[in-house]
């Protein structure tokens, strides 16, 4: 494996005004053949590309409750969390005992 800086993505990662994050692979084989560049300046999760990335965190989010606890238990606790004000009026330690598993 061989890693290469792209200068161009250092100077932009270090612009306030772009922040960007970018990265590119493209694969080489033995046989010389390979794949396209594939380049990315703004992965999912940077602040750019917000809209996009709240559904997959979500997802996510949903997913790792449903390893660990029942369909109750992780309703709960997502409506909880998707109610800031109700969130926030949630004493710690009763927002923390959702997340025991009995």
């Amino acid at each position: 494996m061989v890693v290469e800086e792209d200068a161009q993505y250092s100077k932009d990662y270090h612009d306030p005004s772009k922040r960007s994050i970018a990265n590119a692979i493209q694969i080489f084989f033995k046989d010389g053949s390979s794949t396209e560049k594939v380049a990315i300046e703004y992965p999912i999760g940077h602040k750019r590309r917000r809209a996009e990335g709240i559904p997959i965190l979500e997802a996510k989010f949903r997913a790792s409750l449903a390893t660990r606890f029942i369909d109750s238990r992780c309703q709960q606790i997502i409506e909880l969390c998707n109610d800031q004000e109700k969130l926030e009026q949630t004493p710690v330690n009763e927002f923390m005992d959702l997340f025991m598993a009995y």
